[in-house]
């Protein structure tokens, strides 16, 4: 059958034969988005990999640029360049930003660290200055697949958003919605949304896309990965017809064809990097080590001068690898999904400003988290996908600084790493280390730890709790969205309230209920999923709290 989407830029055709599940070939299913959205497209895979075949552009793009100063900017932008530091564009900002400030479609491609975020936010910035947004109604629209990276794109752009007197608004999952409703009822041109969040904001009215005629992507090959492709392209239906779309990421597959053509007009395409890319200031190195001696090679390696990231596979072994490392005196905390987005913050924080020197994570800090002077990324647990391993190592070597990767490889792991690398487009050197070994120093700096146990003190600030009366309580109730004495999506116990609106000693990053709890996820006896009481923990350190 052939279905027409048709608007006020362009008309589309397709042919394709419906599902026998009748779900759409972009993974939308029955689900509804938005009034415009079309079903039935022909079936694909559900997981189409491989090399991307970017469209063809018809209207020819606009030539790059080599200074700030030839683009079509408002003046306090390109002050605040100045102001910033930054004076000449990244190849991926000099080749698509002529064309995205006259409100052409764009996709591009550049690694981790290439300036991809002010590639699409400068051109968002300086087309919506001078406008004004509606309570509810944001005018441009910026979604990513992490908290992580929606903060570091909220980061990027504040002094931007700033100097041409627009309001940023950051909406993610696992902080107040409470705070996040009253922002965009306050009003905000811009939001920096994660799917999941975006869609419950708008489900309970707080939120419209009516007026959004720019919309941004940003590392959309991740969003496909993590299963968001159904939010994604219902948020997608609900956004102005005829606005303008661009599409960034740092590897872009068969996926993210999907988008393209369904949304993208006549765009633009730039790609700095090819799509398995080998960075020139990186260097890759594969160790092969003993599984008996693994774990004091990884602790030595945890214990150089200087700053690290571990990546492992899962949340428990993140945990057990950094209780370890504080025993042994390496000054380590714990990144991932399991922990509430006040202590993944302040995390980071610690990290970025030398208070804690190794980050022992899992792949949610893979993407998102841009470190100054990171020379140094270790996969302790070898990745099993070339995008992983890809996005791993672009933590480091990061807007033309060099860097080096690590990978600790055990004998019965090696025929699969070998087949990654290739895959990944990458010649690594190969080298067998032993814990105490100079060669081991030689590639990773790699020495003795004291031994002495350290603990990481939490900052003052995110340990104390403003009082409130009791008479909260049912204030909370009443104003939280759940039914009965639930808070929000009734994740709260004890009669909680929504968005910081807790009942008992409330206080300030997730400390509510009748004790002390994590992540605004507790309340009175019980909390999310059961998971904290009256008892609640009183951890002053990450090792503890591993």
């Amino acid at each position: 059958m052939n279905r027409v989407r048709t608007n006020d830029r362009y008309t589309r055709k397709r042919t394709g034969t419906a599902s026998a599940s009748g779900n759409s070939g972009y993974g939308g299913g029955s689900r509804s988005g938005g009034p415009r959205r079309s079903k039935g497209q022909g079936s694909r895979p559900a997981a189409l990999q491989g090399e991307f075949a970017p469209p063809k552009t018809i209207t020819p793009a606009l030539p790059a640029v080599e200074s700030f100063a030839e683009l079509d900017m408002p003046a306090r932008l390109l002050a605040a360049l100045g102001n910033e530091g930054v004076s000449v564009p990244f190849p991926i900002q000099a080749a698509t930003l002529p064309n995205s400030l006259a409100g052409r479609d764009v996709l591009g491609r550049g690694r981790t660290g290439s300036g991809k975020t002010l590639a699409f936010g400068l051109a968002m910035l300086a087309r919506t200055a001078g406008r004004r947004a509606e309570p509810r109604q944001p005018l441009a629209l910026v979604l990513v697949p992490t908290r992580e990276l929606a903060q570091q794109v909220t980061d990027a752009l504040t002094p931007y958003a700033r100097a041409v007197s627009l309001r940023l608004a950051t909406v993610v999952g696992g902080m107040s919605i409470g705070r996040q409703a009253s922002a965009l009822r306050g009003g905000a041109e811009v939001v920096v949304a994660t799917p999941g969040r975006l869609k419950d904001l708008i489900d309970r009215g707080d939120c419209r896309l009516d007026d959004v005629v720019i919309t941004v992507l940003d590392e959309a090959d991740q969003m496909a990965d993590m299963g968001f492709m159904p939010q994604v392209t219902a948020l997608l239906d609900q956004v102005r017809e005829g606005g303008q779309r661009m599409l960034f990421s740092a590897t872009l597959d068969r996926n993210v064809d999907l988008l393209v053509r369904r949304y993208l007009s006549d765009p633009v395409v730039h790609s700095v990097d090819p799509s398995k890319g080998a960075v020139t200031t990186m260097e890759h190195h594969v160790l092969h080590v003993h599984g008996t001696d693994k774990q004091r090679t990884t602790t030595e390696i945890a214990a150089r001068d200087g700053r690290v990231i571990m990546f492992l596979d899962t949340k428990h072994a993140v945990d057990k690898l950094t209780k370890h490392l504080l025993s042994n005196g390496v000054r380590a905390a714990g990144l991932h999904g399991g922990k509430s987005q006040p202590q993944r913050t302040r995390t980071l924080s610690q990290f970025k400003d030398g208070h804690v020197s190794v980050l022992v994570a899992t792949n949610v800090a893979a993407r998102g988290i841009h470190v100054d002077n990171l020379d140094l990324v270790v996969n302790v647990d070898p990745p099993t996908d070339p995008k992983d391993y890809l996005h791993r190592g672009g933590r480091t070597a990061r807007a033309g600084e060099s860097g080096t990767v690590v990978t600790l490889v055990t004998p019965e792991q090696r025929r699969d790493m070998s087949r990654l690398m290739a895959s990944a487009g990458v010649t690594a050197q190969i080298t067998q280390v032993r814990s105490g070994e100079a060669e081991l120093t030689r590639i990773t700096g790699a020495q003795a730890p004291s031994g002495v146990p350290v603990v990481i003190s939490v900052p003052a600030q995110a340990t104390e709790r403003p009082r409130r009366s009791t008479r909260s309580s049912s204030r909370g109730r009443r104003r939280a969205p759940g039914s009965g004495s639930g808070g929000e999506a009734g994740r709260r116990g004890g009669g909680t309230g929504e968005g910081g609106r807790r009942t008992g000693s409330t206080g300030e990053a997730g400390h509510r209920g009748g004790g002390t709890g994590e992540g605004g996820r507790r309340g009175g006896s019980t909390g999310e999923a059961g998971r904290r009481g009256t008892e609640s923990r009183r951890r002053s350190t990450f090792g503890s709290a591993a």
